[in-house]
């Protein structure tokens, strides 16, 4: 129906558990209208990010979650109804729209996006986890030709741009992901030099076969038992680009963190820098246009994991922290 607007809500927030399916709820309202200084946002396309989950556990960079409310979430939305002087009906624009149909915001905060085919692309290579891997390896990685970066979450949405990135850089790249499928598709078809895999053991070992001389740049998606590996094969003067956690986001807390750090990082000169992709806004223009050039050049490959459905998206959620996608992972609502 064209005026209902189905939304799915955060029922309960998990309490130690690992995210499920009876977490949230699916319901349906009317559709919004437009006030003054507002847009009527028609969502296209849901971004599913291990963030989603990291909101649930308490303040970060954004409010914490709560339970009632719509799910919150990044998207590719189109404008319906505009009341504001830069936004027209038929625009596109990435909103906070969170997880449902239509959404109101006010337009001010909002900018139109280049018309781009596929759209999909403004989500991924050309969105958040393509500029995140791109600031988070050049300015905090700062790679040099001829040195290794490890990359974990190596199939992910940032880690598959990350190697691509370090290999336009000309570097050596190895990735860590889970199954062997995924390593093989990370050196087949992305290029990477050899990949590891934390689901088959004893991941030092693995590492001190494919890395003897050591790591110079390692870009960390996980936290927990493989940024402690890693930090403890780092390279003297090494840099760490600490993006994100997902390995403790979802379910019970860790037992320990990594051991033995203060006196590791003074040892070995490390640099660890944490950050968010809004840190580097100034710099957006300039990285687009690079990212550009290497996807139309071929040397830097895109992929997306789209699943159909609205009602689909906690499911598919569940299945990004399980680590089942492939590149960015979205949902297309309609």
């Amino acid at each position: 129906m064209a005026d209902a607007n189905r939304q799915i809500v955060l029922d309960r927030l998990p309490q130690g558990d690992k995210l499920a399916p009876e977490h949230f709820r699916l319901t349906n309202g009317a559709r919004p209208t437009a006030g003054e200084g507002e847009v009527l946002l028609r969502t296209r396309f849901i971004s599913l990010d291990a963030a989603n989950r990291a909101w649930m556990q308490g303040a970060t960079y954004r409010s914490a979650l709560e339970s009632g409310q719509v799910m919150a979430g990044g998207a590719l939305a189109e404008v319906v109804e505009s009341n504001v002087a830069n936004l027209q009906p038929g625009d596109i624009v990435f909103a906070d729209t969170g997880w449902q149909d239509y959404a109101v915001l006010p337009g001010g905060r909002l900018a139109k996006l280049p018309a781009l085919e596929p759209m999909t692309h403004l989500m991924s290579v050309y969105g958040i986890a393509g500029l995140t891997a791109y600031f988070g390896l050049l300015e905090c990685g700062k790679p040099k030709p001829g040195e290794t970066v490890v990359v974990s979450a190596a199939a992910g949405s940032v880690g598959s741009i990350v190697g691509q990135i370090a290999k336009i850089k000309g570097c050596r790249v190895v990735g860590v992901a889970g199954g062997a499928e995924k390593g093989r598709w990370l050196v087949e078809e992305l290029g990477f030099d050899a990949a590891l895999d934390y689901k088959a053991g004893d991941l030092r070992r693995q590492m001190k076969e494919a890395i003897p001389e050591g790591i110079d740049v390692y870009f960390d998606n996980t936290g927990g038992e493989i940024f402690e590996t890693c930090l403890f094969a780092m390279k003297n003067f090494g840099r760490i680009a600490c993006c994100g956690a997902v390995s403790q986001y979802d379910g019970a807390a860790p037992p320990h963190g990594p051991r033995g750090i203060p006196g590791l990082i003074v040892t070995k000169r490390l640099t660890l820098r944490g950050f968010v992709v809004m840190d580097f806004d100034e710099q957006r223009d300039a990285a687009l246009k690079e990212l550009q050039s290497w996807v139309a050049s071929g040397q830097l490959r895109v992929k997306e994991d789209i699943i159909e459905g609205l009602e689909n998206t906690p499911t598919a959620l569940i299945g990004l922290l399980a680590g089942e996608n492939r590149g960015k992972r979205m949902i297309k609502v309609r």
